[in-house]
């Protein structure tokens, strides 16, 4: 299913995973822009807490010098989660969105080879603007960083 905010097939591809019963995909039909080559799969769910979780599968591209997961690749899968979990949340369709703002607190280190989630919840939405947070984690016992951001939502097409 594409759901560019004009109706052409060069956005997102999003369709229930076969290998994660319940997680849909999450994924750029142009494999050339940055979310496919950073993450070459991610998946998304909304959980029956209200809030919506985007996974990445860590691989040895993702790390530094210590061998955890670098702190771009985590910034990088917050932004994303953003979009993707207001989406699953149906409060946006993909599109023009925009970042407004994004603060990250780093809490601890994220392992290679462990999948990794950015949980996101609903804080507020006002009719141009939507406010999330979340945390970022591997599991319940390893808490990466904690996150706050805003997003203006996509203008409708003319």
């Amino acid at each position: 299913m594409s759901v560019t905010a004009n109706g052409d097939d060069r956005g997102f591809r999003s369709e229930p995973d076969p290998d994660y019963p319940g997680w849909h995909t999450w994924q750029l039909h142009d494999s050339t822009r940055f979310n496919s080559w950073m993450f070459p799969k991610l998946l998304v769910r909304a959980d029956s807490d209200g809030k919506a979780r985007l996974r990445m599968f860590p691989e040895h591209r993702h790390t530094n010098l210590g061998n955890n997961i670098h702190g771009g690749t985590v910034m990088a899968l917050i932004d994303i989660a953003l979009f993707a979990c207001a989406r699953q949340l149906g409060i946006i369709e993909a599109g023009t969105a925009v970042t407004l703002d994004l603060s990250v607190q780093f809490i601890g280190a994220g392992k290679p080879d462990v999948p990794c989630d950015a949980v996101t919840e609903l804080l507020k939405e006002t009719r141009r603007l939507v406010f999330l947070r979340g945390v970022v984690e591997q599991g319940e016992a390893n808490l990466i960083a904690a996150f706050s951001g805003t997003i203006r939502k996509p203008t409708a097409p003319r």
